[in-house]
């Protein structure tokens, strides 16, 4: 971490500590969703939540962060990364929801086949329907600038429509915001 973000994040620490032994924790109607994870079975209810508290009149921002972020690469992109080392990385990380694995159970791809089927008798969207209603509702999709840089993903390689990448200490000031804030 560079000396100025980790003295930004000390400071955002020190002063959120301080706001709590005052008493003065303000939270706004906000959530923030912290998605680190990529998989199909993490993504979908990261983006239930995010569309359902956009709904309710929460502003919302989701901060995707290592194999989360590849979530918000472009379906047609099959390959980032800069070298042999990143984009081996991107080889093992289907990007694009439209190929998300599940976590568990994947079953060589029927896994996620048979999960889309039952949602579609449920009448779930599909994550890649509910990214397009996200953004369409106005839910902040943040990547994260350093596992953009880590695993050699550029802005080119991500769909349209996001918010600007953000490091950790961006996205904890988004979360110290929030009256709710979740890790999936």
């Amino acid at each position: 971490m560079v000396a100025t973000e980790a003295d930004a994040l000390r400071g955002l620490i020190d002063e959120a500590m301080a706001e709590r032994d005052r008493g003065e924790l303000n939270k706004k109607n906000k959530i923030t969703i912290v998605a680190w994870d990529g998989h199909l079975d993490r993504v979908w209810p990261t983006l239930i939540l995010a569309t359902t508290a956009a709904a309710s009149g929460m502003e919302v921002s989701v901060f995707f962060t290592f194999w989360g972020l590849f979530a918000l690469v472009k379906p047609e992109k099959r390959g980032t990364g800069k070298d042999w080392m990143t984009k081996a990385l991107s080889a093992m990380n289907p990007a694009a929801m439209k190929r998300a694995k599940l976590s568990r159970y994947n079953f060589g791809g029927m896994g996620p086949w048979m999960l889309g089927k039952v949602a579609k008798r449920y009448k779930t969207p599909h994550p890649t329907e509910l990214l397009e209603l996200a953004q369409e509702m106005g839910v902040r999709l943040l990547p994260c600038q350093m596992t953009m840089d880590l695993m050699g993903v550029s802005k080119d390689d991500l769909i349209d429509g996001l918010g600007e990448p953000i490091g950790a200490a961006t996205a904890l000031l988004e979360m110290k915001e929030s009256a709710i804030q979740l890790f999936i």
